[in-house]
């Protein structure tokens, strides 16, 4: 039977360096201990934490549960990389946005910055950027030295397509509501305001992009399957709809709060995500909150992710609607 490896001390963490164990008095041979995984040169990472990522990972649904364990899985990995990184090195880019689970497409190579005029980072699955003073502001989010959220967005204006620039535009702006429906504008990731101030901080790649998407950015869209609606339906030539509304009955009593509101045509657009499926408890709200809006005069239209993006017949359906409730295109 294989010996086991010795224990490994507390003090070094999940992940460390290899000269930071070295310090503790382990050898370079405990270092290529099965127990241990060597996820960047010169860092370590205990296994049996890689395993318990992985069945937090496995444990996520609802709401944008696959930016949430895009989340997870690239902490992970930036832990792994602070152990060794340069100093003053900060996460940026897309993994500043994946890790504070902003939906953002992130690959394996994990992105991180300095300011000039120190060398970027240069690593196998490091994307290292050189990054002006005055074009970053920095903030510590989850122990890990990051770029803030405005001027994350702001530095994506090179990579992302002008879509995928309102659609994390939006998500930054977006207000939460508490389980009342209070809206929370503290916690909201940015204001419009701060990301105005990422674009006024000076010349950068990308700015015309991110000035068209800010002016095309929302504070009320709940998740990317709603912009991508709105802006869908903006370029069909529907009316610009209310978005994040409250719906009451004639006694002013709160029915739900629905995404995209057509409240002159009294018509509703439920853009429900997997979670509306999987859930019980969800998919019984769900019914209870179509009735009372039926009830209360409502058209409802529920949508899924599959009308929006992949059949692409959603704003169709919304345009029946409006039409059978008294909407004359052109008018």
């Amino acid at each position: 039977m294989p010996k086991s490896p010795s224990p490994l001390p507390t003090s070094l963490g999940t992940h460390f360096s290899t000269t930071a164990a070295l310090d503790e008095g382990l050898t370079r041979r405990r270092m290529r201990g099965g127990d241990l995984i060597a996820p960047f040169h010169g860092a370590r990472r205990r296994l049996d934490d890689l395993a318990r990522e992985q069945a937090e990972c496995d444990a996520i649904t609802g709401p944008m549960s696959l930016s949430r364990r895009t989340a997870l899985a690239v902490k992970g990995r930036a832990l792994a990389y602070a152990s060794v990184m340069p100093k003053g090195a900060f996460l940026c880019g897309r993994t500043a946005a994946a890790i504070r689970a902003l939906p953002v497409r992130h690959g394996e190579e994990l992105e991180f910055g300095v300011l000039a005029p120190q060398r970027a980072p240069r690593a196998s699955g490091i994307r290292g950027r050189k990054i002006e003073p005055h074009l970053v502001g920095l903030e510590v989010f989850d122990g890990l030295p990051i770029s803030t959220p405005a001027t994350t967005w702001a530095m994506l204006g090179r990579d992302l397509s002008l879509r995928e620039l309102i659609v994390l535009a939006d998500a930054m702006l977006f207000i939460p509501r508490d389980s009342f429906a209070r809206r929370h504008p503290e916690l909201a990731i940015a204001t419009r305001d701060e990301l105005q101030a990422a674009l006024d901080a000076g010349r950068r790649a990308g700015i015309a992009r991110l000035t068209q998407a800010l002016a095309l950015s929302v504070t009320g869209s709940a998740s990317p399957l709603e912009t991508d609606y709105r802006l869908d339906a903006a370029a069909a030539g529907l009316p610009v709809p209310a978005l994040d509304v409250e719906i009451r009955d004639e006694r002013g009593r709160l029915l739900g709060v629905s995404e995209i509101v057509y409240e002159k045509y009294r018509v509703a657009v439920e853009i429900e995500g997997d979670h509306h499926r999987t859930s019980v408890a969800q998919w019984n709200r769900d019914i209870d909150k179509v009735r009372a809006y039926m009830n209360a005069g409502w058209h409802v239209e529920r949508l899924t992710g599959a009308h929006v993006r992949r059949q692409r017949n959603g704003v169709a359906i919304v345009r029946e609607a409006l039409v059978r409730r008294g909407w004359r295109p052109g008018r």
